[in-house]
């Protein structure tokens, strides 16, 4: 929040008032509260306005962006990924593996044949011949080079050592003799011209000084610094009211906000499920218990009579059909039953009696 009140000043232990600490005169205190007050003014509608659409982009990102955004992204999946996908699984890579074991066997193994049987004996074939013919041509310029240093060595290198010993030397000390002379003569001259470009300089300097640097200087000193100061205390006004005026009317969009939630609430969210809670569910579970129940015993009941007059006519369609059968074809042969829960010794016993009784019959 604004501190609206003015802070009493410091004070010294002397009982004498301290300057503040940031240089803060009467006028930047007597402009300050009336900057706040119009930018809290000019402010407070762009940051009720920036809170509104900031909570209908969230509301719209929520329920709209965010469900439309999932299907695009699925949609692409089904439609791109997925069919890329498979192709490069299923075509692009067996076709591939193809390729390259084919490219194995036409290529690198025919490659590796031939430098193998036939490159690598024509290359030693053909190194031995180059060394060969290498040693001749190196004795060869062996000896030419050492024919060539001698020439050289006598018609060169001796006659222009006598050359530089007894022509070049002689006069080369004359021309620096005759250098040092002109060097001495030069240095005078440019003593005399630097001592005349100091004084053109010295006046030049003392020309610019007092024609351009100090009315430069006061100009700088007097006016614009004192400008500048005011316009950076004005400056920073501005943006220290802007910002007290954007948090101030932050917490009063917060509280409208606040306010037009509670209203909603008690107007239409609270009426609403008074009237679902006390009158809806009554009526929904009188109308479950009085109609819908009794419907739904009426209905299994009725079901269960369908299913069981079905079942009765099936049962007697069965028999007739049975009772058909029985007058056209006879009664059918049945396979002798036997007890299947006697056991093997009792069977045999059994089939040994009943031979016996034969037997003696």
């Amino acid at each position: 929040m604004v501190d609206l009140e003015k802070a009493p000043p410091a004070r010294s232990p002397e009982g004498e008032p301290v300057p503040r600490a940031d240089g803060e005169g009467c006028l930047v205190v007597a402009v300050r509260l009336p900057v706040r007050i119009v930018a809290l003014v000019l402010v407070l509608p762009v940051r009720m306005a920036w809170d509104a659409l900031v909570v209908a982009g969230r509301f719209l990102r929520d329920t709209v962006l965010r469900p439309v955004g999932r299907a695009l992204a699925w949609l692409g999946r089904a439609l791109f990924v997925w069919p890329l996908v498979g192709l490069w699984r299923y075509v692009v890579v067996p076709v591939a593996k193809g390729v390259g074991w084919l490219g194995n066997v036409l290529l690198v193994v025919s490659a590796v044949w031939v430098y193998r049987w036939v490159l690598t004996p024509v290359g030693r074939a053909l190194a031995w011949c180059c060394a060969g013919v290498g040693a001749v041509l190196a004795a060869l310029g062996r000896g030419l080079y050492a024919g060539l240093a001698w020439l050289a060595r006598y018609l060169v290198v001796v006659p222009a050592g006598w050359l530089y010993a007894w022509v070049l030397t002689p006069i080369g000390h004359l021309l620096a003799w005759c250098g040092r002379g002109l060097a001495r003569c030069g240095r005078g001259v440019l003593w005399c011209l630097g001592k005349v470009v100091t004084g053109i300089g010295a006046v030049l300097y003392w020309t610019v000084r007092i024609l351009l640097v100090l009315p430069a200087l006061a100009v700088w000193r007097w006016v614009l610094a004192p400008v500048g100061r005011a316009l950076a205390v004005v400056g920073r006004e501005l943006l220290d009211a802007l910002g007290h005026a954007w948090r101030i009317a932050g917490h009063l969009s917060r509280a409208v906000g606040r306010a037009l939630a509670a209203l909603f609430r008690w107007t239409v969210a609270e009426p609403a499920r008074w009237v679902y809670r006390s009158v809806l569910t009554p009526v929904g579970h009188a109308v479950r218990d009085t109609v819908l129940r009794p419907l739904a015993e009426a209905a299994r009941a009725a079901g269960r009579a369908g299913r069981q007059a079905l079942r009765s006519a099936r049962l007697s369609v069965r028999q007739a059909r049975a009772d058909l059968r029985r007058t056209l074809f006879g009664e059918p042969e049945r396979p002798p039953s036997v007890d299947r829960r006697e056991p093997s010794g009792a069977k045999a016993r059994t089939l040994g009696s009943s031979t016996t009784a034969l037997t003696k019959d």
